[in-house]
């Protein structure tokens, strides 16, 4: 029966995917994937490229894994040798798998990010970005069991089902859009602050034509901060809000950053430890080693939200692997003076 229940609702969902309160693809280590934060996230690190791969498995101790994959390109270019504006091109690529249908998601969504110099005299930019694409679906009714299937009180995958699908799959196109406003206070300190715009085609999300489902505009406000504490510490905070619909979230928290060994700063080993909060869901701690240009995060959720109790506080692990170096090239972003920069 529970079965039957849980199968019944998939449909419905299926059927009526993208309602005010469905959820986007989010990863606890939301700041290594800046691009689904906002488009204009794009280029606010220290180098010219940047490639960061995560994976995420989540409510394995409850039902199917939900598994999620997200790759993020970024290349930053200055423009002209006598401007100290920069331009970023790349690509958010993401595979999301939920659930006995294997309901997948992929999304596919270049980014075009400007970064207009505000000031001569330190880092101050503000970056307008644009990302969009291709956002494919499917799902598989094979893997379902449907009430029909039960003969005389006995289930087989053989037995007909009444059960018909007309469309399993379809094809939307997505798009965003994003500003963001980045600095430096004092010698080392450097912050910003962004705003962006997600689904603003309001895409139309069902299986079904029949229904007329569209995926809510949602709002996102963006903040980090990355401070020295002494020569060889750092202190790293981000923090999200989201608002779609009726529904709101807020995600937050930080990182403390040691230098092991510093050479310069792109030869260094570096550990960080810290943890973030997604309000009313999960609790995350995070460790990180930064080994010169690359890079290798972990983090584990401690549910919290209402599935706490048959999930026994546990939610998710993920990793990410990332790569951010300087090209060596007289069209670098290292030979600026200026540059938007983040930790």
């Amino acid at each position: 029966m529970k079965n039957l229940v849980r199968n019944q609702l998939l449909i419905f969902l299926l059927l009526c995917a993208g309602t005010a309160k469905s959820q986007d693809i989010n990863f606890s280590q939301f700041y290594e994937l800046p691009l689904l934060r906002n488009p204009a996230l794009a280029g606010i690190f220290a180098g010219d490229v940047r490639v960061t791969s995560a994976f995420r498995s989540q409510w394995q101790s409850v039902t199917t894994p939900y598994r999620t994959l997200g790759l993020g390109m970024e290349y930053k270019k200055p423009v002209g040798r006598n401007s100290n504006d920069f331009i970023t091109i790349g690509t958010q690529l993401t595979n999301d798998i939920a659930g006995d249908s294997r309901l997948r998601r992929t999304q596919i969504f270049p980014v075009l990010n400007y970064h207009k110099s505000l000031s001569g005299e330190k880092d101050t930019y503000l970056s307008a970005g644009v990302m969009g694409g291709p956002v494919i679906q499917h799902f598989d009714p094979s893997k379902l069991s449907f009430d029909d299937q039960f003969v005389n009180g006995s289930y087989s995958p053989a037995n007909p089902t009444k059960q018909v699908f007309t469309n399993t799959g379809f094809t939307y196109w997505d798009a965003s859009v994003g500003l963001n406003f980045s600095s430096t206070a004092g010698e080392s300190t450097r912050y910003y602050l962004g705003v962006g715009l997600f689904h603003i085609t309001k895409p139309k999300v069902a299986f079904q034509q029949q229904y007329d489902i569209i995926l809510n505009p949602k709002w996102v406000v963006n903040a980090g901060l990355s401070t020295p504490l002494s020569d060889d510490n750092k202190l790293i905070v981000y923090a999200d809000y989201f608002m779609q619909g009726g529904a709101k979230q807020i995600q937050g928290g930080l990182l403390f950053s040691h230098d092991l060994i510093s050479n310069d700063e792109n030869l260094k080993t570096t550990i960080s430890g810290g943890a973030f909060y997604r309000w009313n869901d999960a609790l995350v701690p995070v460790l990180k080693l930064d080994y010169n240009q690359f890079a290798i995060g972990v983090t584990y959720d401690v549910n919290v939200s209402k599935l706490k109790t048959a999930s026994q506080y546990r939610g998710a692990y993920e990793i990410t692997l990332s790569y951010k170096a300087f090209r060596n090239s007289i069209n670098s972003s290292a030979e600026k003076v200026r540059c938007p920069a983040f930790y």
